[in-house]
């Protein structure tokens, strides 16, 4: 680039670097009327253009640079930028390696096209690209680049089980020409050994992991001790793995936890290896048990109170005894549990260490809870923190026979006056600290929540909600007892306040895939995008985020990892890639966000086409659930579901099962109203399609696929959900005929489309040529047109029997939650039944094919939709009003007069009892003028 070009170039990506992208758009045409066949300013503009959101510009203007094929780095990197906008990233690839062909010396092309296939996960091709660098440049860098993408390739999801040994092999094989030995870097020690340990070459890996080098990476090098931990045990050779483990903790006083499960493991590996009647295995066994027991009692001696794996190794050696049948004493784990209370119980995470262990019975029970009933002091903040142990495997241990109304109030209150009593410990904290007495009053909370459950009494779930707010207050870092108020104000109907404390929580990056489920599962319950309120669809997209930028920022920790040589890194980049691209939580997002776009935004093609080729490829991902279930502190008693559990509205949690379901109901409404087929789609689609899952990839056809109805799949549906997909499936095959029928053939809807996007752009757009065979006309003309039937009776009475599910739940006896999924899916299958219908609106399409009584029919459905909404709207409304006159403070306050001194004044318990009203009453009288706005809208 000359030093002029440089020059004018400079304010161009300035402007692109800080957003300027109209003033970059402007340069770049000032500069093309000068050089209009520079191709480094024409991809500046198209990057430009793509950020701007013109994207049939950017492309044009991309297709016309990649056609001249570029072989310069400053515009190979500018139109990489501009492909990965667009998702063309095997146009990266080619563009990289069409440029490599023309300067086959440039050791820099080569490495390029090396890292455009590394990003995508191309790993076949990065391996044959590797492997062409190490022929031509002789680095035996890039020999392990070769070997560890054919290991990345073998590991990959796309990739047939049959053909993963091959590729072991093939590494294995590359690796063995290499001139220098692999444990000269710990990384490339790293690649040797995965390789060994997945063809089971247990001698090879023995010698490289015994040799004094070895040893000596393995003891500064955690990933690669974690990999000799699973070769030993692959191989069989867990007791001389456990011996190893015992020395290590005895010369270097070392309490890594792994060490002493590998002491654990090789304890009772004879009798996890050896039939259950090997008695031989069992004497072992014993004799295993004998020498464990001496070396982690004297470890624990030894560390007194300083360290807790001793004993908890102990505890853990017992309970697995136990399970073989080879205890010998029946009150050994009762004596190691009161002895590990009474060393460690003033930590706070006592109770999470006992609790695998403190499952008693009879008198084990009965003397365990006298034992822990002594600790009721607050008097230190080390007695305070025993307290709360005490407390909480206390109620871990709780019968169903203690669980009556009397005692758990009881026990609320004493939660509760405890919490007050121990407030004088934290006076002195900070604002960014928690408060000692936290779990007290979570403690309170999930004594609240039982007595609901067991009563039916809401006003119990106004209680846990005074407690918790006030709690929240005093500790506002606690995200523990926001969790409780998110679950609690979402049974309540109180989105608005579920969604101030998520956001308290300032959830970030990753830590979004795993939460926003709490704030975003059922969404649309809660949503009020009928009547233009996009809060929750702006939550669904700004949780998305971390989905958008994850594969470019995880492509490119790949690449930086090959390029220093950091392997042990790259699985885990993959993986973590690999999990969020197909994470179930996004696309349970995504589905929330497509039934809150249909009930904002009007109907037509554009979001029609959109939405079905996006949600065609969620279809045939296979998902991981990502979603941290766990997050949610449960210190419910052992025999009762969890806190979580009890507080999830409809008592289900959607997952792959509600996901398919709702897919194959949208896919195939937006299906019929599209006039998209593949071959169409083939040639509109401006990224790339995703690569398909080994498991995923079948001979089954998509229409197939759609009408399959696993019973699993159900047991995830509310019978209002299950409702729903029986009149969607109904109206799909009811219509389905008349929709084939009518649709314009794919050689005019391609020709169409073309015709609009010249008109955008004002270029003759590339690649949209006709399907080959293909013609304007219409093929079917000379097929008799179907006979119109009458509508399926499932149809015809869904909204009567929705309307009789909404009469018989305004009696109070259900949540408010149950109130509106009634009416938000009555909503929602009359906005399915619009999508169904929406192609014979036009007077001309029912008077050239004589459609006038099935449109009559429409006609009738659509009455019954409307009035039944308008009807539940009324209801809603009139509800919601009623609900804000009635004086909730007394629900809210009777409570705490039985207790003394309590510092929850009836000012403040009026004030939550107010946002809770404020909140319902909100979203009451939101989803009645929605309904009545959509009911008005479809009604004709």
């Amino acid at each position: 680039m000359s030093a002029t070009l440089d020059r004018q170039l400079r304010p161009i990506y300035d402007a692109i670097d800080t957003g300027s992208n109209k003033s970059a758009i402007v340069a770049c045409n000032k500069l093309l009327k000068k050089q209009p066949k520079n191709d480094l300013i024409k991809a500046l503009k198209a990057l430009a253009l793509v950020r701007s959101q013109k994207v049939e510009e950017s492309l044009y203007l991309c297709d016309e640079v990649l056609a001249s094929k570029p072989s310069d780095e400053a515009t190979l990197s500018a139109l990489s930028h501009v492909l990965r906008g667009l998702g063309r990233h095997l146009d990266i690839i080619a563009m990289y390696d069409t440029a490599w062909k023309q300067q086959p010396s440039n050791e820099d092309l080569g490495a390029q096209t090396f890292s455009a296939n590394a990003r995508t996960g191309n790993w076949k091709a990065a391996q044959q690209v590797a492997t062409k660098l190490h022929k031509l440049f002789k680095d035996e860098r890039y020999l392990y680049w070769s070997v560890f993408c054919a290991i990345l390739q073998a590991n990959d999801a796309t990739t047939q089980p049959t053909l993963r040994p091959v590729l072991f092999k093939l590494a294995h094989r590359l690796l063995s020409s290499a001139q220098t030995p692999s444990f000269y870097s710990s990384d490339r020690f790293y690649v040797h050994l995965t390789i060994l340990k997945e063809l089971e070459l247990w001698d090879d890996a023995t010698a490289l992991l015994s040799s004094e080098i070895g040893q000596t990476i393995c003891s500064t090098n955690l990933t690669i001790d974690e990999l000799r931990r699973e070769i030993w045990k692959a191989k069989g050779s867990m007791k001389e793995e456990g011996e190893r483990a015992q020395q290590r903790v005895k010369e270097k006083d070392d309490r890594n936890w792994l060490e002493f499960l590998s002491v654990l493991d090789a304890t009772f590996w004879d009798v996890s290896s050896a039939p259950e009647t090997a008695e031989e295995a069992k004497d072992a066994c014993l004799h295993q048990i004998t020498k464990a027991v001496e070396f982690f009692a004297q470890i624990a001696d030894n560390d007194g109170a300083r360290d807790r794996s001793g004993p908890l190794a102990l505890l853990e050696l017992e309970k697995r005894a136990v399970s073989h049948g080879l205890s010998k004493d029946p009150d050994a784990i009762y004596t190691l549990a009161e002895s590990y209370f009474e060393r460690f119980g003033d930590k706070a995470c006592c109770f999470e260490d006992l609790v695998p262990y403190v499952q008693f019975s009879g008198d084990h029970l009965s003397n365990w809870i006298a034992y822990l009933e002594k600790h009721t002091s607050t008097a230190t903040p080390e007695d305070l923190r025993r307290t709360i142990n005490a407390l909480k495997l206390l109620r871990y241990n709780l019968t169903q026979e203690q669980l009556t109304p009397e005692l758990e109030a009881a026990r609320a209150t004493q939660y509760i006056r405890l919490y007050l009593d121990g407030m004088v410990h934290g006076q002195s904290l900070p604002d960014t600290e928690l408060q000692p007495v936290d779990d007290l009053v979570v403690l309170g909370a999930h004594a609240f929540v039982t007595l609901w459950k067991t009563t039916g009494d809401v006003s119990f779930l106004y209680r846990a909600v005074v407690i918790l707010e006030f709690a929240s207050g005093k500790s506002k870092q606690s995200y523990v007892i926001r969790l409780l108020l998110i679950q609690i104000y979402h049974l309540l109907g109180a989105p608005s306040l579920a969604l101030e404390h998520y956001r308290q929580l300032s959830v970030k990056q990753v830590q979004t895939d795993t939460l926003s489920y709490l704030i975003l599962s059922r969404a649309s319950t809660f949503a009020l995008s009928s009547l233009g309120d996009l809060t929750y669809s702006t939550e669904c997209m700004e949780a998305s985020q971390i989905y958008l930028s994850n594969s470019t920022d995880t492509a490119e920790f790949v690449v930086r990892a090959f390029f220093a040589e950091k392997y042990s890194q790259i699985p885990d980049f993959v993986y973590l890639e690999d999990r969020l691209d197909n994470s179930l939580q996004r696309d349970l997002m995504k589905m929330e966000h497509v039934r809150m776009r249909l009930a904002h935004e009007a109907i037509n093609s554009d979001l029609v086409d959109m939405e079905l080729i996006e949600l065609k490829f969620i279809f045939d991902r296979v998902h991981h659930d990502n979603r941290d279930f766990e997050v949610i502190p449960n210190y419910q008693p052992r025999d009762m579901p969890s806190f979580r559990e009890q507080t999830t509205p409809f008592g289900k949690v959607p997952g792959s099962g509600w996901l398919s379901s709702f897919l194959k109901i949208y896919i195939k409404a937006f299906q019929q109203a599209s006039d998209l087929d593949d071959s169409v789609e083939d040639k509109l689609l401006i990224g790339d399609r995703p690569k398909p899952h080994v498991e995923s990839a079948g001979t089954m056809l998509l229409d197939d696929r759609l009408a399959q109805r696993p019973r699993k799949d159900f047991e995830e549906l509310t019978p209002e959900e299950t409702a729903l997909l029986e009149f969607s499936t109904a109206v799909a095959e009811w219509l389905g005929p008349h929709h084939d029928y009518i649709r314009p053939p794919p050689a005019a809807v391609l020709a169409e489309a073309a015709r609009q996007t010249e008109l955008k752009i004002g270029h003759q757009p590339k690649g949209m040529t006709l399907p080959e065979g293909s013609s304007n006309g219409d093929a079917r003309k000379d097929i008799d047109p179907p006979v119109v039937q009458d509508p399926p009776e499932i149809v015809l009475t869904f909204f009567d029997d929705m309307k009789a599910r909404f009469t018989a739940a305004l009696d109070g006896s259900v949540l408010s939650p149950e109130l509106l999924h009634i009416i938000t899916l009555t909503q929602e299958a009359f906005l399915i039944f619009a999508v169904e219908t929406n192609r014979f609106k036009p007077a001309a399409v029912v008077k050239t094919h004589k459609l006038g009584p099935l449109v009559q029919s429409f006609k009738e459905i659509r009455a019954k939709a409307s009035t039944t909404l308008t009807e539940m709207s009324t209801e809603l409304e009139k509800l919601a009003k009623a609900d804000s006159q009635i004086n909730r403070q007394a629900e809210f306050v009777d409570h705490w007069k039985h207790i003394e001194g309590s510092e929850f004044n009836s000012e403040f318990i009026s004030g939550v009892a107010k946002k809770v009203t404020e909140s319902r009453h909100q979203v009451f009288e939101g989803i009645a003028k929605g309904a009545a706005k959509v009911s008005k809208t479809h009604a004709s």
